[in-house]
């Protein structure tokens, strides 16, 4: 637990910080190809920024914006989407600046990342409304940051504990009693997925009786969200070891997790977005309902209704975390038993431990699951 305390201590400093990327400063925008979902033409009323990732990531950015797609195409509003090719404050406000130079009324911002440049960006351009995704925006000062939510921001959590919960819950009532979580960053979104997923394991376990340590986790954090062969080796390894399902939970990561599955023949939980498509080792995804989020926050700026100066979080109570349970792969938990435990959840008859679980004295530990925490 000392070793996951570090890690999200480590995980916070680096929210402000520079990670490593390519070299360059410069910005990509959507090539013809990518545009055919979106406006040919310069300007564009709706802009989305991603965080360094592609726009096709079958993850948050992708999630992102198709609520973007689907609100401007009905409404008939022009958009387009930016991509930095740095994971830097300066590349990341420069995409938001060309967005706005190319005539962006609101941009969409996914992820952590974004907290610098949307707390400089929305002083600067206050008639510009912005929907920060998973974080606040701050000054930066890694000791003492500063919070603010403009009056022309909106700021957008999950309550990702109860997805992983869900995945987890799922996971042993299925039959898997070995499993694995593979993060990418020890951010706290991150981190409260990977918690709820113990809990729900836990939860299950109890339901069925099992003797504790009869359910074994195997849980790290890669730190970084790529695909890569180490990360497919580790997965891999694990497998090896008797791990039956692993929730890859890290863009690329999950990607690594799906090739070293389908190479074993073992099984994988997805996330942020419904990835079954991804790999037929996908038998089911922690979801968050990006795209509901995004396109419901829109519609208020465009009726009127947008209040800003505010962060909401979205959970159960609002079915904005959820498995996608019509293209789930699931042999025995049954959507009785789905909506069973997801009304709990959304009744608060189940509370559930999130990432600041680690500052406390006990953590959060478990009396049923085993977890190795590496």
């Amino acid at each position: 637990m000392k070793k996951l305390v570090s890690l999200i201590l480590a995980a916070t400093m680096a929210l402000s910080m520079v990670a490593c990327g390519n070299k360059t400063n410069s910005l990509t925008e959507p090539s013809s190809n990518n545009e055919a979902k979106s406006d040919t033409n310069s300007s564009a009323e709706i802009a989305l920024v991603t965080d360094v990732g592609t726009i096709d990531d079958k993850s948050f950015n992708q999630g992102s914006w198709e609520g973007v797609v689907k609100f401007a195409e009905e409404k008939g509003i022009t958009h387009k989407y930016y991509q930095p090719q740095e994971k830097s404050n300066e590349a990341i406000t420069s995409a938001i600046e060309l967005a706005i130079k190319g005539g962006a009324k609101t941009v969409v911002c996914p992820g952590y990342l974004f907290e610098v440049p949307v707390y400089n960006m929305q002083e600067k351009y206050p008639d510009i409304k912005f929907i920060i995704v998973d974080g606040t925006p701050q000054d930066g000062n890694r000791e003492n940051p500063t919070f603010k939510v403009a009056d022309n921001t909106e700021s957008i959590y999950f309550a990702e504990e109860q997805a992983g919960f869900l995945a987890g819950y799922s996971a042993v009532i299925e039959g898997y009693r070995n499993l694995g979580f593979m993060g990418g960053i020890a951010v706290p979104a991150v981190i409260r997925y990977g918690y709820g997923f113990i809990q729900g394991a836990e939860y299950a376990g109890n339901e069925l009786g099992l003797a504790p340590g009869e359910i074994t986790m195997n849980y790290t954090y890669v730190g970084d969200f790529d695909a890569s062969p180490d990360h497919t080796a580790k997965a891999a390894a694990w497998y090896n070891e008797g791990v039956e399902i692993i929730f890859g939970c890290g863009g690329g990561v999950g990607n690594s997790v799906m090739k070293a599955a389908e190479t074993a023949g073992k099984k994988v939980i997805g996330v942020d977005v419904d990835q079954s498509v991804e790999s037929e080792t996908v038998i089911t995804s922690a979801m968050k309902n990006l795209q509901n989020a995004v396109y419901k926050t829109l519609t208020a700026i465009y009726d009127g209704t947008f209040s800003g100066g505010k962060t909401v979080s979205l959970g159960a109570d609002t079915n904005d975390v959820l498995l996608p349970m019509e293209t789930s792969k699931f042999e025995t938990f049954t959507q009785e038993q789905y909506d069973a435990i997801y009304a709990k959840i959304a009744n608060k008859e189940i509370e559930l431990k999130d990432e600041k679980a680690a500052e406390k004295p006990d953590g959060l530990g478990s009396k049923l699951v085993s977890v190795n925490f590496q």
